[in-house]
């Protein structure tokens, strides 16, 4: 099968690369057409534009910054897409998005699959990320061998929607994590402990996180570079707390993150690294994380 793959930002471009990779015929697009130079290099056929991608391919596979963005290629693309083929969204929507982009393909006679993913850029590029899919199983079956090329473990989350709710569950999860590693290694540093011992001790330790050993990684080479920036962590907060509300779920440690990603968000700017939720309490406390030996970022 030929995709298309619209959206090659630091997830995007990592993703449609394993497709080339593995064989598959792929033609893709961005905004900055510079992005996709890696990708044509390898061995991808890079389109003037997403009318024209949609035109050449049998499925296409999205990765977009923003539902709004979503919809807005999603309503360009259609005319241009065969009757049959699927739209495999990977940005990040909320549930009741998901079920109106579905529908809006559904009339051009198109299926769409949802697929989150999880686990960071740095999996991506080994093709080791986590995929979420979310529609019937047999489009879940049609593309698992594409899945397979972007991922190494593959969780059918159920229909339309269900995918959305956990991968939203997990990011919720990293940003608490995230906040609560900051605050472990302060109380390290303040406690005069040597942070890389500190490290590697939270590392053996029954209060180790996946959150810890990556990104914990990063506060303590000062990089923070997770390429995740704090206006996206604020948007899935977002998501989170709109489901809490829905289900009647007290969302407290998930409030107290969010109000952190905001602060950092006026100290920083949105664009900024996630994990700089960190440097808000070095800079209130004077005090660095650093530690030699730690990457800048993750491979």
């Amino acid at each position: 099968m030929r995709y298309g793959y619209i959206g090659l930002g630091n997830l995007g471009a990592n993703c449609a690369a394993c497709l080339v990779k593995a064989g598959f015929g792929v033609v893709v697009y961005d905004l900055n057409p510079a992005l996709a130079s890696p990708l044509v290099a390898e061995g991808a056929t890079l389109a003037a534009s997403a009318e024209e991608l949609a035109a050449q391919v049998d499925h296409v596979i999205t990765c977009l910054p923003s539902p709004a963005v979503s919809e807005r290629v999603l309503r360009n693309i259609l005319p241009h897409m065969n009757k049959g083929s699927s739209w495999l969204e990977m940005s990040t929507l909320g549930r009741d998005e998901v079920l109106k982009l579905a529908a809006v393909a559904a009339v051009a006679g198109v299926r769409m699959l949802e697929l989150p993913v999880t686990g960071g850029v740095h999996l991506a590029a080994q093709g080791k990320i986590t995929m979420l899919p979310g529609g019937d199983a047999d489009l879940v079956e049609l593309h698992r061998p594409a899945m397979q090329a972007m991922g190494d473990r593959i969780f059918h989350m159920g229909p339309l929607g269900a995918s959305s709710i956990i991968k939203v569950i997990t990011n919720m999860l990293a940003f608490i994590h995230l906040k609560a590693c900051g605050e472990a290694l302060m109380l390290a540093k303040r406690g005069g402990l040597d942070l890389g011992q500190a490290w590697h001790a939270i590392a053996a330790s029954s209060g180790n996180s996946f959150v810890h050993e990556t990104e914990g990684a990063l506060i303590l080479n000062g990089s923070y570079d997770i390429a995740f920036s704090i206006d996206l962590a604020l948007k899935d907060l977002g998501f989170a707390l709109e489901f809490g509300r829905e289900f009647g779920v007290p969302l407290d440690l998930a409030s107290a993150t969010n109000q952190t990603y905001v602060a950092a968000k006026a100290a920083y700017g949105g664009a900024a690294q996630s994990p700089m939720i960190a440097k808000l309490l070095e800079d209130l406390l004077g005090t660095d994380l650093r530690a030699p030996g730690f990457p800048a970022r993750l491979e």
